[in-house]
């Protein structure tokens, strides 16, 4: 079973990250998926939570991921060495960030990418949202899902003229990374 976590803050989208990549795994690849949120009242700009696991077989598990294969950071202001628990060695950290290096020390045996998502946004949706170039960052960094999964999840779910300035800025940022389009 592969398990991710999403930080971000509440509005940027963690969660509909999650459930993004849920649909292209179940709906498009023939996986099993169970996305869920971690949040409560708060508002806009908590800190929250996404989850997401994904199997070959039907997943009844509905607890909080304490053990994760990648973590995904939409805020870079939310890196405190309690991102990093339960990441797996040999794990990806993936975070949304403009900086070259991290201000922070990242555990050993961790594949760790830095994306500037946030100006990606900015040019392709004309807004500061990351969450779509971070899932093209992830389908071209690991095999977890692939890039025609997430632009046939995405022309699913999203409306009007979102959708295909989604689908470029997931191609733009998949490509960006070295992820070869088949």
């Amino acid at each position: 079973m592969l398990e991710i976590r999403f930080h971000g803050r509440g509005g940027q989208g963690a969660f509909t990250a999650a459930r993004l990549l849920g649909v292209a795994v179940t709906l498009f690849e023939n996986r099993h998926a169970l996305a869920f949120p971690s949040f409560g009242p708060e508002r806009r700009g908590s800190p929250v939570l996404g989850f997401i696991r994904i199997d070959d077989r039907k997943i009844s598990d509905r607890s909080s991921i304490t053990r994760c294969d990648v973590v995904v950071v939409l805020d870079d202001t939310l890196l405190e060495p309690q991102v990093f628990n339960g990441l797996q060695a040999g794990g990806l950290l993936l975070v949304n960030t403009d900086h070259k290096k991290l201000p922070i020390s990242i555990p050993d045996q961790v594949r760790t990418v830095l994306v500037d998502a946030t100006a990606l946004g900015r040019q392709y949706l004309g807004r500061p949202i990351a969450n779509t170039a971070m899932l093209g960052a992830l389908a071209a960094l690991s095999e977890v899902v692939t890039l025609q999964s997430l632009l046939a999840a995405v022309r699913r779910e999203m409306k009007g003229s979102s959708v295909g300035k989604n689908a470029e800025l997931l191609e733009v940022t998949f490509r960006s990374l070295g992820g070869q389009i088949t």
